[in-house]
């Protein structure tokens, strides 16, 4: 069976600040990077153990070059660099039998998270899936219920293992720390947090297996109603082919296929960058 990994370094244990999560932060990003490999190598390790014969790891945070790649187990390949098509699900096709969200974070939307943000926190105020809050975790599963992947593995705070109860009710969930505000948290030792996810890896391939993890329960045609800082941002955002102007600062999208509608979302993510001053 086929893992694909897609890896945030948010929602990493001993994460809490943009420096630890940028390489402009020196020190304090190569000490991010390390933990952020460390979770990615336990689920991968983990997964392997429970029965997977191949691992696709893709680097789904910032500019998507954040591992070593030589660090990996030697089961995983590694998709990474910028301006991938399927951003954070590049590479997820039908051939995959689980989808791992590692070191994800919660919503701009929601509950007190460490550095929560829904893609661009510089555009975007909230994402609804049908009516109902996600965060990347709930965008990203559309393109696994797409391809009829099951999510099997979310590793994150509390809020994030939350937001996945809507859409993903059967994952495998490790609460790597419990947020305080959105720039603090209590963590669990990183080793702990990896042996964890190691051994929650195993348990969700072997889940799967058994036939224990549906794919996402999300309700078709799926409508993405995205909510912009800006009008200017939301009137950038109605270029992309699929978005329709919902009203002043919203847009919305409508599609039969998941794929369909997350195509439309990354491309209003990268549009939409413009009119945030990027």
């Amino acid at each position: 069976m086929k893992v694909f990994v897609s890896c945030d370094m948010e929602g990493v244990a001993g994460i809490v600040d943009w420096e630890q999560c940028r390489p402009s932060g020196g020190a304090a990003y190569a000490a991010g990077c390390r933990l952020m490999q460390g979770e990615v190598n336990a689920a991968t390790e983990g997964a392997v153990e429970g029965g997977a014969d191949e691992v696709v790891v893709n680097d789904s945070h910032g500019s998507m070059f954040n591992l070593d790649p030589a660090a990996l187990p030697r089961a995983a390949s590694y998709i990474s660099g910028r301006h991938k098509p399927g951003y954070m699900m590049e590479g997820l096709d039908e051939s995959f039998g689980a989808v791992f969200f590692v070191g994800y974070h919660g919503s701009i939307s929601g509950e007190a998270s460490a550095l929560s943000h829904t893609y661009n926190p510089e555009v975007i105020a909230g994402v609804r899936l049908n009516g109902t809050y996600v965060g990347e975790s709930g965008i990203n599963a559309l393109l696994a219920h797409s391809h009829r992947v099951p999510i099997a593995l979310l590793t994150g705070d509390s809020a994030t293992l939350a937001e996945a109860e809507t859409f993903a009710p059967d994952v495998v969930g490790v609460m790597t720390k419990e947020s305080r505000t959105r720039f603090s948290a209590h963590h669990l030792h990183p080793a702990e947090a990896c042996e964890k996810i190691r051994a929650a890896a195993r348990e969700a391939v072997q889940r799967v297996l058994c036939g224990e993890i549906a794919t996402p329960t999300i309700t078709t045609p799926a409508e993405l109603e995205v909510e912009l800082q800006t009008a200017d941002m939301a009137e950038v955002a109605a270029w992309v082919k699929g978005v329709e102007r919902a009203d002043t600062r919203t847009v919305r999208i409508v599609g039969e296929r998941g794929s369909e509608v997350y195509a439309s979302f990354v491309a209003l993510t990268y549009i939409t960058r413009q009119a945030g001053g990027r």
